[in-house]
């Protein structure tokens, strides 16, 4: 099936090898933007500018080029006329690459009424998937938010390469929408976290397994008590169990006053760790990003030890788990910082 978008194409012969390729290539460009963002960009009181052979093309030009089978959708996009923003595409959840690049330059400059940064594609606003003006909340974090703008390739736009860009537009639409429900969401699967869950110790499989959670999950748990002023209640049973009525209110009362950006990083992360203590582990201060990732990759990491690793398998789920802990955590730091 052929997508023909209002000034983006995207051909249908692309084979799934080249897509793999894109997908490798994508995370390779996200992580590289996380991992030096905050050190790079923030040295600098501008965002480089590039200038680039590339052009803006309209549906009508598209048709022109290439001929629209009967199974093409249409889908509306900015417009070649005098426009003064661009919206984040819908298909930003995707792996697709969305269209050629438009712009030449980037810049940032502080949002209308003073309050917060906006990211400008040459003369156009950046706004977000409902059109709604992308107001960042500071500088450091709309110098990373264009960086990742400006390190798109002119032969197209890829939007699973911009995850500060979608934690950005998740936390000024979704989560203030939906605040309550996600923090339900969240202590609904607290009580089956993986750092209070055991293997048990009973199986010559499972004992190796059991003696790594120990050493590694135990401190975490001695800083939840510490942190919260409840002991953590351990389970050897993949159910889980309950943990106490005081250190779940604790807990709770954490993400009930968080901003809504720390709230995004923070449910992104959980959804990538299957665990809430960890992200709270980063938000507080008490992880690091690596370790945050050997945490959460502890069991898989033993099983791969003990039968290889699959290519095309457990490296695309270590590479895709660094990406999205990696821009949680980098996404969590800007947005603090001034």
């Amino acid at each position: 099936m052929k997508f023909v978008r209002a000034g983006f194409s995207k051909c249908s012969t692309c084979s799934s090898s080249s897509l793999e390729r894109e997908r490798e290539r994508g995370g390779e460009m996200a992580s590289s933007v996380c991992s030096f963002a905050a050190k790079k960009i923030l040295r600098s009181r501008s965002i480089l500018r590039r200038p680039l052979l590339s052009s803006f093309t309209t549906a009508a030009e598209e048709q022109q080029q290439q001929p629209i089978g009967e199974d093409a959708i249409f889908i509306h996009g900015p417009r070649s006329s005098s426009g003064s923003s661009v919206s984040m595409p819908t298909s930003s959840m995707t792996g697709s690459i969305i269209g050629k690049r438009f712009y030449k330059e980037v810049t940032t400059r502080r949002a209308e009424g003073g309050v917060g940064w906006s990211v400008m594609l040459d003369y156009r606003t950046l706004k977000t998937p409902s059109k709604r003006p992308l107001k960042i909340p500071t500088r450091a974090l709309a110098h990373a938010i264009a960086a990742e703008w400006d390190y798109q390739q002119t032969d197209g736009i890829r939007p699973f390469t911009m995850p500060l860009m979608k934690l950005a537009c998740t936390a000024l639409e979704r989560v203030p929408l939906t605040r309550t429900k996600i923090i339900e969401s969240l202590m609904a699967k607290f009580h089956q976290d993986l750092v209070f869950c055991r293997s048990p110790g009973d199986c010559d499989l499972t004992k190796g397994v059991l003696k790594k959670q120990e050493e590694k999950f135990d401190p975490i748990l001695e800083w939840v008590e510490s942190e919260f002023g409840v002991k953590p209640v351990v389970h050897y049973s993949f159910f889980g169990g309950r943990q106490e009525v005081g250190l779940v209110k604790a807990v709770e009362d954490v993400l009930k006053k968080t901003n809504d950006c720390e709230l995004a990083a923070i449910d992104a992360m959980a959804s990538a760790a299957h665990s809430l203590v960890i992200p709270l582990g980063i938000f507080r201060g008490r992880l690091g990003i690596e370790e945050a990732i050997e945490l959460i990759r502890l069991e898989e990491d033993l099983q791969v030890d003990r039968w290889g690793l699959v290519e095309g398998g457990h490296d695309v789920d270590i590479a895709d788990l660094k990406v999205q802990i990696s821009s949680a955590a980098v996404f969590l730091g800007l947005s603090c910082s001034q």
